[in-house]
């Protein structure tokens, strides 16, 4: 499934919202049309039904609030590999830097990926998550030179992995969520927010709700890449057990800043979902 592991591997997560000045702009409303009915146009255009009133929108339209990643480094000569928990914006409690959607983009994509040039690792990363911030990248004028090769990559080249074209298949019967195939596997999914909750926390100021959900989601992929990496013959078993170890020693760890309390619900339902999954493999001893 996997074909190799990076010495860095980044597990990353993006998550985006309707943008109000996208909406002004193609149409045609005022900026003293209120936001909530910016929205209600946006959605109308975007094909709201009234069993699905908040239709999914071209990217294009839509704003990036927030990236998350787990971060692998590994050590040439072997031995423990390094984990971080990375998250933009890194101050969400202050407006004006949340609010600034270029600098996300330039962090991530020049400061991050064009200078490390880890293997990226996500779920529906190549049709979603990169292609929105390709886009985002392309309205504020961003140089994406360095980040050519990448982009523009076949799929069978690439050693970029998209969990989601690893795993799923065509059909209804075949296609899995990161939440499906988490759960299953012992690995939390989805918890107190969901997808869908993501622009109503933006529009009222809850964008730290939005960072936390977030480094979720990119724990959540970090933790499924590990597997497919072992069920791949990447990992022994006993390697698995010990990478999985680092998660949780990570996780640990960033719980005790003031900042970092919230992970450990994540820790609570990990481990209650390894109980009731009969895989309770001694990760947490």
């Amino acid at each position: 499934m996997i074909k190799s592991v990076a010495d860095e591997v980044w597990a990353f997560d993006c998550e985006w919202v309707p943008d109000i000045l996208a909406g002004r702009l193609l149409y045609g409303l005022p900026d003293d049309v209120p936001q909530s009915e910016v929205l209600r146009v946006m959605w109308e255009q975007g094909g709201a039904t009234e069993e699905n009133p908040m239709p999914f929108l071209k990217t294009v339209l839509c704003r990036v609030v927030s990236v998350a990643t787990v971060i692998r480094r590994a050590p040439r000569g072997g031995g423990e590999a390094q984990l971080f928990l990375q998250a933009l914006p890194e101050n969400p409690d202050d407006d004006a830097h949340a609010q600034d959607e270029a600098y996300i983009l330039r962090r991530f994509l020049l400061d991050g990926l064009a200078a490390r040039n880890p293997q990226l690792v996500g779920f529906n990363s190549r049709n979603a998550d990169l292609r929105i911030l390709l886009q985002r990248a392309f309205t504020h004028g961003i140089d994406l030179k360095a980040m050519g090769e990448r982009m523009n990559a076949k799929p069978w080249e690439s050693r970029d992995v998209d969990l989601m074209e690893l795993i799923s298949g065509f059909g209804r019967q075949h296609a899995v969520s990161l939440n499906e195939v988490a759960r299953l596997s012992g690995i939390p999914g989805k918890m107190d927010v969901m997808g869908e909750d993501v622009c109503g926390l933006w529009y009222s100021g809850r964008c730290r709700e939005i960072v936390n959900y977030n480094c979720f989601d990119a724990l959540t992929t970090y933790l499924v890449w590990l597997r497919t990496a072992h069920v791949s013959g990447h990992f022994t078993q006993e390697r698995y057990r010990l990478e999985q170890r680092l998660v949780r020693r990570l996780i640990e760890d960033r719980a005790q800043r003031p900042d970092g309390a919230f992970l450990l619900a994540y820790l609570d339902e990990w481990r209650n979902l390894k109980q009731r999954t009969g895989q309770d493999d001694g990760v947490f001893e």
